[in-house]
């Protein structure tokens, strides 16, 4: 359990003779006890093909099973795609879960469902699930405790700006100084010449002292304003976006291009002490050609940068203090259409977990033999926004108060998937 400062005022406040079960008590009356976790949401944009990845179906008609072989992992039973070598010699650490089905067959709609764990509605504004973290469990003072790796995907809903992702406006490119929002972190401008500049908005400052009784999106402006700042004037801070700390044989690792450099950041982000990376790997829209995208960019990137990563958590022992969760908004179509591509479909996708309590080298969940739906009842994108909740240490059942008139469960329609769980 990670101590806030509000917790640590509070034990001040009562003196110093707190015992351990009195500020358990304490944590638990603040409707807070904070697991010490972060997590790591990959989010692959555009909606992959689950049959050409972590669902084949070597068995059904050629213009169902499609181009791609299946490789046997090194977990007997547990075959992936042919693309995927490096996540099949370390399927031990991965949980993979076919048979999630919904609805919702558009971009935008079906981003929101996953991203969220609850179906859109016009009447309540869900947040995405970093928000939650981010109100549950802040990082210190110098970091934000959310960051969106290139854009925000989804925003903060009800729970209001201040709990919005600090999105660095692009990903980092190799061989090139990277910014945040236009915040430069190569030195270009020293940290005195910052904090001189920041002194002519203090007098702006002291009239809005009183910061817990702004407006949620004024909050959000100032909070934005503070991580900027304490971003330039951490050391700790610009270290953990700094990539040219890293030696060139862990950037070969990660991979020299924008979804390697962006893993790697989200590395280094959690271990400096954030507590939710949202990264995007996008371009899975593969309507024609999926092939040939999948088979020479899409699934090599996602094998190699993915693997580095959880490798690096695992030899620091990390990966048993950090939530994984991989998948897109949907799948695509079970049958092969005349431009050798794949549609939209949204009642079967995969998930993959790892990391805190998931046991690896396991599947749950499964499709039928042409993967055009679950097998039983399958699982809901609530169920599985639910389960990473869970592993990050967050009740998905939690209620919050909202702008609404009523309280509202995190997860509504959501029950934890526990068969992922060792």
């Amino acid at each position: 359990m990670r101590t806030t400062r509000r917790h640590i005022l509070k034990a001040g406040a009562l003196g110093s003779s707190l015992s351990l079960a009195d500020y358990l008590r304490l944590a638990a009356a603040d409707g807070r006890v904070d697991s010490g976790r972060s997590a790591i949401f990959v989010f692959l944009g555009g909606g992959p093909s689950h049959q050409d990845t972590f669902d084949m179906k070597p068995a059904a008609p050629q213009e169902y099973r499609g181009q791609f072989r299946p490789m046997q992992t090194t977990v007997p039973g547990i075959e992936v795609c042919e693309h995927l070598p490096r996540i099949a010699r370390s399927m031990d650490r991965y949980a993979v879960v076919r048979g999630i089905s919904h609805s919702l067959a558009d971009h935008g709609l079906g981003t929101r469902y996953v991203m969220t764990g609850n179906l859109p509605t016009p009447v309540v504004d869900y947040p995405m699930l970093g928000s939650v973290v981010s109100k549950e469990m802040p990082s210190p003072a110098e970091l934000p405790s959310f960051v969106s790796i290139d854009r925000p995907v989804e925003g903060p809903g009800y729970l209001g700006a201040e709990y919005g992702p600090l999105s660095t406006g692009e990903k980092p490119r190799f061989g090139q100084p990277f910014r945040v929002r236009g915040i430069t972190l190569d030195g270009a401008m020293s940290v005195e010449r910052y904090q001189s500049r920041r002194a002519l908005l203090s007098d702006i400052d002291v009239a809005f002292d009183d910061f817990e009784s702004l407006d949620a999106s004024v909050r959000g402006l100032d909070r934005f304003s503070e991580q900027a700042y304490r971003m330039i004037s951490s050391s700790k801070a610009r270290a953990a976006f700094d990539l040219s700390r890293e030696p060139e044989k862990e950037i070969d690792r990660f991979g020299r291009h924008e979804f390697g450099q962006s893993l790697m950041l989200a590395t280094r982000l959690v271990e400096a002490g954030v507590r939710f990376v949202t990264v995007l790997l996008e371009g899975w829209d593969t309507h024609q050609d999926n092939f040939v995208q999948l088979g020479r960019d899409l699934l090599p990137q996602l094998d190699q940068s993915l693997s580095a990563m959880l490798s690096r958590l695992d030899a620091q022992g990390r990966l048993s203090e950090t939530a994984v969760m991989v998948n897109g908004e949907f799948g695509r179509t079970p049958k092969v259409n005349n431009k050798a591509g794949r549609d939209h479909w949204a009642r079967a996708m995969f998930a993959l977990l790892a990391g805190a309590e998931i046991r690896g080298g396991q599947v749950v969940g499964s499709t039928d033999a042409r993967a055009q739906g679950p097998e039983n009842d399958g699982f809901s994108p609530d169920d599985l926004a639910a389960t990473f909740l869970k592993n990050i240490g967050i009740d998905p059942s939690k209620e919050y108060l909202a702008n609404v008139g009523r309280p509202i469960t995190l997860i509504r329609n959501g029950t934890p998937i526990n068969a992922v769980f060792s």
